[in-house]
């Protein structure tokens, strides 16, 4: 599973990134999460992009040049400090997306 976290800047998605990775890892999740900016977007291989909740208004431009799922980071995503909250976040969206997350147990 490779999952963008997508900020203004990539600076506070890269923390959340890593705590993704350590959820995912903590469970048994072969998950790559990284961090990058709205460019990122476009002509990456992504299955799942996390926005920051500060690009809310810039959702259906970044679900409109991608196929995989798109959802916004709740506001307090930087309080979630093991990123569990946020790995259950990704598993639903997968989930409703109909995606079977690869890595699963």
């Amino acid at each position: 599973m490779r999952i963008l976290v997508v900020c203004g800047a990539g600076a506070s998605s890269t923390f959340v990134a890593q705590r993704l990775r350590s959820a995912a890892a903590a469970a048994g999740l072969d998950w790559d999460a990284t961090a990058g900016m709205e460019s990122s977007v476009a002509g990456g291989a992504h299955d799942l992009i996390l926005v920051g909740p500060h690009l809310s208004d810039r959702l259906e431009a970044i679900r409109g040049s991608v196929s995989a799922p798109v959802a916004v980071l709740p506001d307090d995503v930087f309080a979630d400090r093991d990123g569990s909250r946020t790995l259950v976040l990704a598993r639903s969206i997968l989930a409703d997306a109909g995606d079977t997350p690869k890595g699963t147990p």
